[in-house]
């Protein structure tokens, strides 16, 4: 029990400092692509100097407080937003590892988790690019769409699914959302919907099937309702704003990936008693 314990504790260690560079990397990656810059070679640096950064101005967490969240050269704010990525993504790989639903016995279930996580990386990018810019750029878009397949693929496989299975749960899922947006895009002609929410509906599909992506639609309407109202009604927001709605689509994907199952059985206890 003991050697259990440290072994668990040594992992989620490890996954939250792993979180939080990642973290990191994506705060950095959400300026590069503001700026058309190299997402990859380029060094970081501070975007009101552009001084290069240092190894130890690059510390997750530990930086940014030890700096007070200013750069170390112009002593210009860094900003809110680097910290509070690398603190949800260090969150989120810890929680994802906790709450893993499909178990962590064989290789797929680990390589399923893995990925899950690399994807949780590029939607804190969206998720913050959306909420800036309101756009959900296709160079994130498109690579999680390709580990959402292979998610896919994955569940395919563990579950024993055959062709036809296949084809049938392939076309739920990308119906679920990404066709239900895709019609409310060509009615509105793009005005209550944006197209990235159509393509960020394909990830959400690929990743969970389609009954959590339904599932992950509707929280992400109740979270919607739950941020929107209190806006409207302190009047910081009118009925004419513009509200990114990526950002709560993939809240909804993350709490229905994990949760998603639970919540349904919860339900279900409610509405047929004794289940």
């Amino acid at each position: 029990m003991v050697l259990m314990f440290i072994y668990e504790v040594f992992i989620c260690v490890f996954l939250a400092v792993l979180g939080a560079a990642m973290g990191s990397f994506a705060g950095a990656v959400v300026w590069r692509l503001k700026h058309k810059r190299d997402i990859v070679r380029e060094r970081s640096e501070c975007e009101h100097c552009h001084h290069k950064l240092g190894v130890l101005d690059l510390i997750p967490i530990v930086s940014w407080v030890t700096l007070a969240g200013k750069c170390r050269y112009c002593h210009k704010p860094i900003g809110r937003s680097a910290l509070l990525l690398e603190v949800a993504l260090a969150a989120y790989f810890v929680i994802s590892y906790l709450a893993w639903p499909y178990g962590l016995t064989t290789g797929l279930e680990w390589l399923a988790l893995v990925l899950w996580l690399v994807m949780g990386v590029g939607l804190a990018i969206l998720f913050v690019y959306d909420l800036r810019w309101y756009l959900l750029p296709d160079k994130v878009v498109f690579p999680l769409i390709a580990v959402s397949g292979v998610l896919f693929v994955l569940r395919a496989v563990a579950q024993g699914w055959t062709p036809g299975i296949f084809i049938v749960e392939l076309a739920l899922a990308l119906l679920a959302v990404a066709g239900f947006y895709g019609f409310i895009y060509t009615v509105s002609k793009g005005e209550w919907v944006g197209f990235g929410d159509v393509k960020l509906g394909v990830v959400i599909g690929l990743a969970l099937g389609w009954q959590l992506a339904l599932l992950a639609v509707l929280i992400a309407n109740l979270v919607g309702v739950l941020v929107i109202l209190p806006g409207l009604a302190s009047g910081k927001l009118q009925r004419s704003s513009r509200v990114p709605f990526g950002p709560f689509l993939i809240t909804g994907l993350v709490l229905s990936g994990l949760f998603g199952q639970q919540i349904l059985l919860w339900y279900a206890s409610l509405i047929t008693p004794g289940f």
